[in-house]
């Protein structure tokens, strides 16, 4: 088992007991993946204009975001193309939790088997996986701020998917949306499902420019912009 207490909603959605927060949408994880971080980072149309391109998360949960990631990633990508995908996560959920998370999505499950193959080897710091010839995974495990420490990329896209501002708030903090800012290239774009409105100040203050828009299923409104 994971350090990462877990009850389920109906339809074996997971709900963090640390955080108090669902992992995503009870309506539709994976539809939720595909509007606020693909859609609101403009992907995959963005993949064709350049032959590498890093997407940088924090938060991999159960590896949802990923997984929808690298399928539409195989659907788009050019011949050579390279897709990096670096996620920081502090408690990782173990292999069978997020199995059991990702079962509902069958179409999914042969990207989910080669993610848990490799998941049994996770450990502290920084995982480099190679998931096949265009797609690395790097799983950076550590509190958050260390792990960014440790990274010394630069993202062209990063999905801010924290639990619930409110729940989590080290996730949103200015110096977490600083070391972001920091690990972008100019013309960067994030996408998340808040709109909290002291995480918009966050993130403008490490030089985003921010928008709201309207928000997945229930949700008025969420946020994308571009580093400056």
């Amino acid at each position: 088992m994971s350090d990462h207490p877990l009850s389920w909603s109906e339809g074996d959605v997971p709900f963090s007991e640390r955080f108090a927060d669902h992992f995503y949408s009870e309506a539709d994880g994976r539809a939720e993946t595909a509007y606020v971080f693909l859609q609101g980072n403009d992907l995959p149309a963005r993949w064709g204009a350049a032959r590498a391109f890093t997407i940088g998360e924090l938060g991999f949960g159960t590896g949802l975001n990923f997984l929808e990631t690298w399928r539409q990633w195989i659907a788009a990508r050019r011949p050579e193309g390279e897709l990096i995908f670096v996620s920081f996560e502090g408690y990782p959920l173990a292999r069978t939790e997020m199995a059991t998370a990702l079962a509902r999505w069958p179409d999914l499950q042969p990207l989910a088997v080669r993610l848990l193959e490799h998941w049994d080897t996770l450990k502290r710091g920084l995982n480099i996986w190679q998931m096949d010839a265009e797609t690395q995974l790097i799983v950076v495990h550590a509190e958050v701020l260390d792990g960014m420490a440790a990274w010394d990329g630069q993202a062209d896209a990063w999905y801010l998917d924290g639990f619930a501002p409110a729940r989590n708030p080290d996730m949103w903090s200015e110096e977490l949306m600083q070391a972001v800012g920091e690990h972008a290239r100019p013309g960067a774009s994030f996408a998340s499902y808040t709109s909290a409105g002291w995480v918009r100040r966050n993130l403008e203050a490490a030089g985003f420019a921010v928008e709201r828009v309207p928000g997945f299923g229930r949700k008025r409104h969420m946020i994308k912009g571009t580093k400056i």
